[in-house]
């Protein structure tokens, strides 16, 4: 890394010209919705009493609060009910849907319980399949789906026992029966003209909150089953979209804050290493932040790409270090090759919420589309890096991304830590690498620190002399 400039060391976009031509086909396009982080608060009211409008806002106060939520809530009925029927009317036929998880509030376990969770879980599937009949849904259970919250078994258990039954409609039996014992499965993709795969992950067993799996070093033997997985993908011929509620890698909104304990980091870091050429997508949630990771082998190529989609909930985020850390509402769409599974566009579909309370109206509408915003021919893995690249030397698209990541709501200009939290983040999931990526990048402040006080020292140099 180029630690005088404060620019991380950008992965060369010369690799194998496989990667900008791999999925080319006069097949049809598809379309797939993406959605994350419902987060539905049931008990919240549009109150003139500041103190009762929202359990989730914690102790904060909630003034002037909206029909459609407020940046301190997560979100009531009404806005996850117009998040999913926006959906209905800007694609009412998508091949499937990813929904990544985490449906019900912020709030202690004791203001919830196994039965609320199941009756969250069980509300907001029972509006996904009223208002898509057809379709076929593959959904991950989010850290915030179980009681107590994040506190995943490695073993069957009545909670998985139950959301399975639930998600039965959309599961084959032997999907059903995987999940009751560890809360993941994988089955084919509808619609492509090749057999094609999907992986859902239980990622809530390597979250560094979980202490029920600290200790183990294959939880639900989850990553055996994975190599196993996308090992017989490989020999098949098929290609794999792989899906998940928390992601590995750091949190951009701040410093060293990572979700995977070390150790499950590395080993899903190996696995994507060692399958990438069969892995055509990774696409997780639990951020509430648009953003994505990029992937790279041992010699510093581009290999794969994860997307993280932003929250339906605006609910502003209480972790340490993270300032205004709230978000529009966002929904995603994606356009992929049938054939291929190769990603051909991704758009983010938002709700403005203070306008839309100021003018009693939900208006969803389109916040950006992935190829116009940053001029690239698709949502491959070349063209991601070079989307990583740009902004990275460009503080126009630095600055987009910014604003992209809390889906429009913040917009406050990028600076020179905050360039360096985004760009570490995005393009190193390695713990020791996220760390050689700070150190370098925080030569540069340092730098023209020591610069700014020799030219101060110059200055009174200069005033005191004879």
């Amino acid at each position: 890394m180029a630690a005088g400039r404060g620019a991380p060391r950008m992965r060369p976009l010369l690799w194998p010209i496989f990667l900008a031509v791999c999925g080319v086909s006069s097949a049809a396009p598809g379309r797939f919705w993406h959605i994350s982080d419902l987060h539905l608060d049931p008990n919240y009211t549009v109150s003139q009493d500041p103190r009762e409008v929202c359990p989730s806002a914690g102790s904060q106060l909630v003034h002037n609060a909206g029909p459609w939520g407020d940046y301190l809530c997560d979100s009531p009925w009404a806005l996850i009910n117009a998040s999913i029927y926006a959906m209905k009317e800007i694609e009412p036929e998508p091949d499937f849907i990813l929904w990544t998880g985490d449906d019900t509030p912020h709030v202690p376990d004791e203001k919830l319980g196994e039965a609320a969770v199941l009756e969250i879980v069980g509300r907001l599937t029972s509006l996904i399949r009223e208002v898509f009949p057809d379709t076929k849904v593959y959904a991950a259970m989010g850290n915030h789906d179980f009681h107590p919250k994040s506190q995943f078994p490695a073993k069957s258990n009545s909670i998985y026992h139950q959301v399975a039954e639930l998600w039965r409609p959309w599961l084959r039996n032997e999907s059903v029966a995987l999940f009751k014992e560890g809360a993941f499965y994988s089955e084919t993709l509808p619609g492509a003209s090749s057999a094609h795969r999907i992986v859902v992950l239980n990622t809530n067993l390597y979250y560094s909150n979980n202490r029920l799996t600290a200790d183990i070093a294959d939880p639900s033997q989850q990553f055996q089953w994975l190599d196993a997985v996308l090992t017989n993908a490989s020999q098949a011929g098929e290609k794999v979209y792989i899906i998940g509620h928390i992601p590995p890698g750091f949190f951009e909104k701040t410093r060293d804050k990572a979700w995977f304990r070390s150790g499950f980091n590395k080993e899903y870091l190996k696995a994507v290493r060692k399958h990438h050429r069969v892995i055509a997508g990774q696409f997780f949630g639990h951020q509430h932040t648009d953003s994505f990771r990029m992937f790279y082998d041992d010699a510093g190529a581009p290999i794969s790409v994860m997307f993280l989609a932003p929250g339906v909930t605006p609910w502003k985020t209480t972790l340490v270090g993270v300032v205004n850390g709230a978000n529009n509402p966002g929904i995603r769409l994606f356009e992929y090759d049938r054939a291929t599974l190769s990603l051909q566009d991704m758009m983010t579909y938002f709700m403005n919420l203070s306008q839309a309370n100021a003018q009693n109206n939900p208006r969803w509408e389109l916040e950006y589309r992935l190829t116009e915003a940053y001029g690239v021919p698709d949502a491959s893995v070349r063209s991601m890096q070079e989307v990583a690249t740009g902004i990275a030397s460009d503080q126009d698209k630095l600055q987009r991304y910014y604003d992209y990541n809390s889906v429009s709501y913040d917009t406050t200009p990028c600076g020179e830590t905050c360039r360096t939290e985004f760009l570490c983040a995005m393009q190193e999931v390695d713990f020791d690498a996220y760390s050689i990526c700070l150190r370098s990048m925080g030569a540069r402040p340092r730098i023209e620190v020591l610069l700014a006080l020799l030219a101060m020292l110059l200055g009174l140099q200069a005033l005191l002399a004879p």
